[in-house]
């Protein structure tokens, strides 16, 4: 018989369909089993280290009072509604009575079966099916249409189990012309886990959803995330993403312009340290005509850390009038870091405007050169070099409190480097 490779695990009462679902997912992950890094979308990862019988499922909320790390207080005061999750449960919601009518957040699974795989209708790895076994019941986000939500909706995630195999689904759905900003925040305490969040993001006909993550996990850690959009006609998605912790954090994003004028902005900024890994893989897929996307990934690598991105955009035969983009760039910081960057396009049209570009290097030596011989002392020099950098991405995050806390922290990382001067 082969062995099962994830441990007998049962949610109690949870809905017939829901239960169903589970059952197909597992089945899958038997008859496919896990990935190894021959598989050219797992090349340079670390997933054959990866030995998931050294992690246990969490059955039960925690009674422990995190911490939430930088997404909390000052940075999120105007948040109008927050989801707190502690090892893939959910133990609080508190919604503002002002966006009551506006926002509508369900856990206990009510409602969710026309939500849940809505957008990620095929699982896009064995680990998105498995984050559909081991996570409790979904969260779903509902803006209303026509609904102006003014303050952001958070979600806070925290891990404090040692040892433990967690995971989360959650579906944000934008109804048609609506307008709302969603946070996700990930931290946890300094053990071992391994963590696999899935995040739907439905946007629909005219609406505009700034949806935002901040990764901020343990060095030891292990993080296999995905997250995918689609995006249906003159709707606007801006998504943008911070990668700091783990020691393999890998997030896939999926981003799908699927009506005629949708729009897709994609920007992440990673900074990795010590030996982490910091994998990306980024899919801008162009479904109608008249449809813009734009992706730019920027990262600094300190130390033995190493960063992998690989990039596709896809236009596919009946996307005409098109312009995507697609940017890949890193800065190394030591000269023990590597980083491996493969930006790809597929295209089935003639009348599109498309490029991608990738760079891996040093500090920019002119930039340190104009700023010393203006006086500044090289070691100030260096790191407002890569400061401003990173300023692009940060400067354009889609909320004002998270950025300047995220700002803070690259800072703090820069000045406690030993490899920038």
């Amino acid at each position: 018989m082969t062995q099962a490779i994830l441990p007998s695990f049962v949610h109690a009462n949870d809905p017939e369909w829901l239960n169903a679902a589970r059952r197909l997912a597992r089945e899958r992950i038997q008859d496919i089993g896990l990935p190894t890094a021959e598989e050219e979308e797992w090349r340079y990862s670390r997933i054959d280290d990866l030995d998931l019988s050294d992690f246990t499922p969490v059955e039960a909320k925690s009674e422990h009072s995190p911490m939430w790390g930088l997404v909390d207080g000052e940075a999120i005061a105007d948040a109008v509604a927050t989801i707190d999750v502690v090892d893939g449960f959910v133990v609080a919601v508190d919604v503002s009575a002002d966006v009551e009518d506006l926002v509508e957040i369900s856990t206990d699974g009510v409602g969710a079966e026309d939500a849940l795989g809505s957008v990620m209708t095929e699982p896009t790895d064995s680990f998105a099916d498995m984050s559909l076994v081991l996570a409790d019941r979904p969260i779903v986000i509902r803006i209303a249409p026509d609904a102006v939500v003014e303050g952001p909706i958070v979600v806070r995630h925290r891990v404090v189990t040692a040892g433990s195999l967690t995971a989360t689904r959650i579906v944000v759905i934008a109804g048609q012309n609506s307008e709302a900003t969603v946070i996700e925040a990930q931290s946890c305490d300094e053990i071992q886990a391994v963590i696999l969040p899935v995040t739907e993001l439905r946007v629909e006909r005219a609406a505009r959803l700034k949806y935002l993550v901040v990764q901020d996990l343990a060095h030891s850690v292990w993080q296999i995330g995905t997250q995918v959009s689609t995006i249906d006609a003159d709707a606007h998605l801006v998504t943008s993403a911070v990668a700091l912790g783990g020691y393999y954090a890998r997030l896939r994003c999926d981003t799908r312009m699927i009506g005629k004028g949708a729009e897709g902005d994609i920007k992440a900024v990673f900074f990795g340290q010590d030996a982490q890994a910091l994998d990306f893989r980024t899919f801008q897929t162009h479904v109608a005509p008249h449809t813009n996307s734009d992706l730019v990934f920027k990262g600094a690598l300190d130390g033995h850390a190493r960063s992998i991105y690989t990039g596709l955009i896809r236009i596919e035969k009946d996307a005409y009038a098109v312009e995507a983009f697609q940017t890949n760039r890193n800065i190394k910081l030591s000269e023990h870091a590597w980083a491996e960057s493969v930006p790809n396009l597929e295209i089935e049209n003639n009348d599109v405007q498309c490029s991608h570009a990738s760079a891996v290097g040093p500090i920019d030596a002119d930039q340190q050169f104009y700023l010393e011989s203006r006086g500044v002392p090289t070691q100030v020099a260096e790191r407002l070099v890569v400061q401003g950098f990173f300023s692009e991405i940060v400067s354009q995050m889609p909320h004002a409190g998270v950025a300047a806390a995220v700002d803070a922290e690259l800072t703090r990382r820069l000045q406690t480097s030993e490899f920038v001067r």
